[in-house]
């Protein structure tokens, strides 16, 4: 159906409190009679096969009710295909949403815009032949800890992220990383590496503060290798931006990118890519995202 909103659903949301968020979103969905259906896969895999049957059946909109997770796999399913994609936030990060101006902690909110807003194009990159991010790919230490953090059954939450963050820090070591940006290729010792198409990840850090999803470019930041004390005195400074002016901290722009590193897992929107290397790549207004209607003048 042509004007049917179909809402993909993560049931995981914030620890599952997030479909306590569900009802009243369908109902402000649904208040002027638009047709809503609901997808809730048992699986990532089972979810976006449903979600692209979805697509692939020409809906008003696949609207993503989750994390940066959920719209990562939102994007798998409707990059290129001309169906626009609706954000309601209800995660722990919502760091997509926040980029392109969507309220983060207000799900009705961000419901009215589902309905009201304007399909509008913005920058999706490809990873490799057939897969897509939004916001950031990051390799190095962040990854790694990403890795410790999915290996371990307790504690929940936030609590289980820091307790890997502390593992990984007492046997972390400079990662030597091949970085090809536009065919131009060199060689970093580094502690990190990101190619953003939004400003942040990691529920707020500003790791690309300039990053934009309309300039048709992937700005790519490396943190060179610093001793551990310094790089933690560093670390606070991603969530105002105030790493950029850091010595060891180099951002540059480019339309294709190629990170090579050994024994290194890629993440991008939170989400595992694989292991290095990998090959990204511009799409400029690839993604019709619902967004915010531009105020009048």
């Amino acid at each position: 159906m042509a004007d049917e909103l179909v809402v993909l659903v993560n049931p995981a949301a914030r620890g599952g409190r997030g479909l306590r968020l569900l009802d009243p979103v369908l109902r402000r969905l649904r208040r002027d009679g638009r047709p809503v259906s609901v997808i809730v896969g048992t699986s990532a895999e089972d979810a976006l096969g449903r979600a692209r049957a979805a697509v692939a059946a020409g809906p008003g909109a696949l609207v993503a009710f989750g994390g940066d997770g959920l719209v990562h796999l939102a994007v798998q399913a409707v990059t290129g295909t001309g169906v626009p994609l609706g954000i309601i936030p209800a995660g722990t990060g919502n760091d997509i949403a926040a980029a392109l101006g969507i309220p983060r902690r207000d799900p009705l909110a961000a419901a009215g815009i589902v309905l009201d807003g304007t399909p509008t194009r913005v920058d999706a990159a490809r990873i490799g032949a057939d897969r897509w991010f939004a916001g950031v790919l990051a390799c190095g230490f962040d990854s790694r800890v990403n890795e410790r953090a999915n290996a371990l059954t307790w504690p929940g939450g936030t609590a289980r992220y820091l307790r890997a963050v502390a593992q990984e820090l007492r046997v972390f070591r400079p990662i030597r990383f091949t970085v090809t940006l536009d065919g131009e290729t060199a060689e970093h010792e580094a502690m990190l590496v990101a190619v953003a198409n939004t400003r942040s990840y990691g529920a707020g850090m500003r790791v690309c503060p300039a990053a934009s999803p309309y300039d048709g470019l992937l700005d790519v930041f490396i943190l060179r290798a610093l001793p551990r004390a310094a790089f933690l005195a560093a670390l606070p400074r991603v969530y105002w931006g105030g790493h950029v002016t850091h010595p060891a901290v180099t951002i540059r722009r480019a339309r294709s990118v190629r990170l090579a590193a050994a024994d290194v897992i890629a993440y991008a929107d939170g989400e595992r890519i694989g292991p290095a290397p990998v090959d990204c790549a511009v799409a400029p207004g690839a993604l019709s995202v619902l967004l915010p209607r531009p105020a009048a003048t």
